[in-house]
């Protein structure tokens, strides 16, 4: 029997390489004669950018770019495809794991650095460039990327303000004329693994802006800004930025280039399995393992556990699934991509443990499937 490993990562435990690697650990352990490949994957989320660059055999290449609050930092991104196409890595630059937790402060955090990796990637050539937004410690809309492309925002009295949300919340126009003219002959296409709109109960201030350290007080201030901005922008370039599917991911960074950069907005994990091959390694699997932290209802909005097991039942395939938390009861819907899910925690645990124990737990479960299927 010939097992394909293909999880998500665990979030804030191990990525998806390690879980992989775990996985066929316990594998190897078991009772079952069986050979294996791991196929981490990802959906747009942190670490999306690695992944794609190792599976293309890309080369990185190292700059120095502003991090979320201003301070300069060294970070980086890929080049695939002979050097045509870059993969930038939005957390790579405006990542909340740049900040230590007292730090975060989306009024004032500012998406800059991923703007001035977008210039560099221009600089090499670029003619595509991809973009995975997971992870960013912002709330601007995009404006820092856009800043940094050459746009300006500007109040009443036409100064040009600091592309943070504090000062932005004061603009009145936006000034293209001096957008990095390169861009017009580059597509960018960015993977999202949410499909929020900027605005309203699910968008990008309500719902992300807790994550990334809004208070109660700043959740409607960042909300009143990114309105503001869509307002601007609909009236100055005709395009709806409010009903923009995915607009809201990254603190709205998607709806804010899709309507000043015309970028592409897609599927993460449907993007990243073609990109990388998948398929292929498909035709060679009779059994497929894939799994995140959590698997639920919200796994079928395109989290990369259901773009794998879409595929491999679209494969004639079976499908385990694992994760640290499960459903406790059937679900019909989660039973049409999977045919079990294990939870890889004992009843009860309590998170810090089960985080602390992941890859022990995830070599285990592992065991527990191969001595199963044996």
């Amino acid at each position: 029997m010939h097992i394909l490993i293909a999880p998500n990562a665990f979030k804030n435990s191990l990525d998806a390489g390690q879980v992989a690697l775990a996985i066929e650990k316990g594998l190897k352990r078991s009772k079952l004669d069986c050979t294996t490949q791991c196929f981490p994957i990802a959906d747009g989320g942190d670490g999306t950018g690695t992944l794609i660059v190792e599976s293309c055999n890309g080369k990185v290449v190292w700059k120095e770019v502003t991090d979320p609050l201003g301070q300069k930092i060294k970070s980086s991104f890929g080049l695939i495809d002979y050097g045509k196409t870059a993969v930038i890595e939005m957390a790579d630059a405006s990542g909340l794991r740049l900040l230590k937790k007292e730090e975060l402060n989306p009024l004032k955090t500012s998406s800059y650095g991923t703007g001035e990796l977008i210039k560099f990637a221009l600089d090499e050539g670029a003619s595509r460039i991809i973009i995975a937004m997971g992870g960013s410690a912002t709330v601007d809309g995009g404006c820092g990327i856009l800043s940094a492309l050459g746009i300006r925002f500007l109040n009443n009295g036409g100064d040009v303000l600091q592309a943070v949300p504090e000062s932005l919340v004061n603009m009145a126009k936006i000034d293209a004329s001096d957008l990095d003219k390169r861009l017009s002959n580059c597509e960018i296409v960015i993977l999202c693994d949410v499909d929020n709109k900027l605005l309203g109960p699910q968008g990008a201030a309500t719902v992300f802006g807790p994550q990334k350290g809004a208070s109660i007080k700043d959740v409607p201030f960042l909300a009143n800004f990114l309105a503001n901005f869509a307002k601007i922008s609909t009236a100055q370039t005709g395009k709806n930025m409010a009903d923009i599917k995915h607009g809201g991911a990254a603190g709205g960074a998607t709806a804010g280039l899709n309507t000043w950069l015309n970028a592409k907005l897609v599927n993460g994990i449907e993007y990243f399995l073609k990109l990388t091959s998948f398929a292929e390694a498909l035709q060679h699997a009779d059994l497929v393992i894939t799994g995140e932290g959590s698997i639920d209802r919200q796994t079928l909005q395109g989290k990369g556990p259901y773009g794998v097991a879409l595929q491999a039942k679209q494969a004639g395939l079976k499908v385990i699934g694992v994760g640290g938390v499960i459903p406790s009861k059937p679900d019909e819907e989660l039973d049409r991509f999977f045919d079990q899910l294990i939870c890889i925690n004992e009843p009860g645990t309590d998170l810090a443990t089960a985080m602390a124990n992941t890859r022990e737990n995830l070599v285990k479960t592992g065991n527990k499937i191969g001595d199963m299927l044996a």
